[in-house]
């Protein structure tokens, strides 16, 4: 069957007059109860929707273009960035991806001036941070609180300080949204006889002048140290019975877990999945709420030959039932990677997305090769036989200020014109912006970090905090174009086109394929136009956009 798909105009604007939300049209009124099957039934919104059998091409694009967002989707993709903050272990060590055998008494911040968690606030919301993530447990396994549950955690750090307390604190302090990365992979918790015959694997490797991976170079670095953990991680442990949480002798929740003030939830679990679940359970009882929570899906051991199955449709339904509205990164309505560390989302970005499998019981939403595909969303991809979901799952574009993603005597941060370039370009291109700004060993953000930041943000206020036609009547110079769409009725554009009208002619200036949350396009020399609109030439739907907004980068002159 063949699609229609129409062209028409839906916003022509004059920029002396306020533009109004395109109406929708057609009725999502319920029809009263009949003996309908599923494919005859009409479409409502929903964050997912399944494909059934019987659903025509029509009707699936149809249902695409009624995936809506949930309430903290909704609220997440407005946060337009993120900052996130890689500390730890490896802060100290000036690795990258640790090992697991290091030593608690090198996090060391005893003798220092300490965390300086205000600074990091200050410095991320002068780059235009709604929201802040730390890196409570990096592939590592080293815990940056002091949890029950683990003995490698700042509970056997100088001063026991518990980082993940104070960066929470000075958030919320800050005014913003907090998040929290809990690596899954975990390599203090390698099975130790494993780990020996590892090393012993590696060595003959370097004998034999064979290369090494970076796991096995840092594991090569450490010795015969044994990882600190319990050895949970990959263990073949089989599934029993566990309750969570799991509570230890003298444990100080056992009243509040009595008297029902704090949830309890029986699961089967292996060792590694309670250990993990248990972690979970502290993060979001003694810290929460917990606006997002990140997933890493990393494994630096798999290649060597152990890794960890995780049961992720247990994890999911704890983090729902624990906080509903948590954006779950690589989680069932959440968010997913963009595909790239460089911060740059695609042209054509789509926020609804299928899925091969329900997205509830797998990692990275069910999409293929980890989200890299260049093309996510297409038509295509919705109607091709392996779909069995539809889904809200927008991305999120993660890049960090420096080189690294921790903290590198001797490296040096973006340029504010580099940033701005990528704002524009994960921001301006329907995806919220990971923004990572990693402290220093000193427990502070770098001066020049800081400077970076300050002056992107900066821009950032100047070129987009107004709409140039605020100002008065037109015409308007302007080399920057703001669109967007009224995404709590979902993600419909597919092509557009924008003309400017300037001494009576209209002009075409860009062209386009999604909008979604937000559309910045950016001209390659300022217009003068004392009028735009906007044509919407392919849809999945009745479309609703936002006003046009213009506005001159600071680069094309104040």
């Amino acid at each position: 069957m063949e699609l229609r798909r129409t062209r028409r105009t839906l916003c022509a604007l004059a920029l002396t007059a306020a533009a109004a939300l395109v109406p929708a049209t057609g009725s999502l009124a319920q029809s009263p109860p009949t003996a309908a099957g599923p494919c005859d039934r009409p479409v409502r919104p929903a964050s997912q929707m399944a494909v059934e059998p019987c659903d025509t091409p029509a009707r699936i694009i149809d249902k695409a273009a009624h995936v809506v967002p949930t309430k903290g989707q909704l609220a997440w993709q407005q946060r337009e960035v993120t900052a996130f903050t890689h500390f730890g272990m490896n802060t100290f060590t000036n690795r990258e991806w640790g090992s697991g055998a290091e030593d608690e008494k090198l996090f060391d911040i005893s003798g220092r001036s300490g965390v300086d968690a205000d600074q990091w606030m200050r410095a991320y919301k002068a780059a235009g941070a709604e929201q802040v993530m730390l890196t409570a447990k990096h592939h590592d396994g080293f815990v940056l609180y002091p949890s029950r549950y683990t003995p490698h955690s700042v509970a056997a750090s100088p001063g026991r300080p518990d980082v993940v307390g104070a960066y929470v604190e000075a958030a919320r302090r800050a005014g913003l949204k907090v998040g929290i990365y809990l690596s899954p992979s975990d390599g203090a918790e390698l099975p130790h006889a494993w780990h020996a015959r590892w090393v012993e694997e590696i060595r003959r490797k370097q004998q034999e002048g064979e290369p090494l991976s970076l796991p096995e170079r840092v594991a090569l670095e450490d010795g015969d140290r044994a990882p600190r953990g319990l050895g949970r991680f990959g263990n073949g442990s089989k599934a029993t019975e566990r309750t969570i949480p799991t509570l230890l002798p003298g444990d100080d929740r056992a009243a509040a877990v009595r008297s029902g003030r704090l949830p309890v939830f029986h699961v089967r679990a292996d060792d590694y999945d309670a250990y993990y679940l248990n972690q979970v359970y502290e993060l979001f009882t003694q810290y929460g709420p917990l606006d997002e929570l990140w997933l890493d899906g990393a494994n630096p051991w798999t290649d060597s030959g152990i890794t960890q199955k995780y049961d992720v449709a247990q994890w999911f339904r704890l983090i729902h039932r624990l906080s509903p509205d948590t954006v779950v990164f690589a989680g069932p309505q959440g968010a997913r990677w963009v595909g790239n560390e460089q911060g740059i989302a695609r042209e054509t970005e789509w926020s609804v997305t299928p899925s091969a499998e329900d997205p509830w019981t797998v990692m990275a939403g069910g999409l293929p090769n980890d989200s890299t595909d260049p093309d996510i969303g297409s038509r295509a991809k919705l109607l091709a036989p392996t779909t069995q979901y539809l889904q809200w799952y927008p991305a999120e574009a993660d890049v960090s200020l420096r080189p690294g993603w921790f903290h590198h005597p001797g490296e040096h941060p973006k340029t504010p014109a580099q940033l701005m370039d990528l704002y524009e370009k994960s921001v301006g291109r329907n995806a919220s912006l990971l923004l990572n700004v990693p402290p220093a060993r000193d427990g502070r953000i770098a001066a020049e970090d800081v400077a970076s930041l300050t002056a992107f943000g900066t821009a950032v206020r100047e070129t987009y905090g107004r709409d140039l036609r605020a100002a008065g009547p037109g015409p308007w110079t302007f080399d920057r174009i703001g669109l967007a769409e009224d995404i709590r009725h979902g993600q419909r554009v597919e092509r557009f086109s924008v003309q400017a009208r300037a001494g009576g002619t209209w002009t075409t200036l860009a062209r386009g394929t999604t909008i979604g949350h937000r559309r910045i396009l950016a001209l390659g020399k300022p217009v003068t136009a004392d009028a735009v609109r906007v044509t919407v030439e392919e849809s999945r739907g009745p479309g609703r956009l936002a006003p046009v907004t213009l506005h001159r980068s600071r680069a094309a002159g104040s």
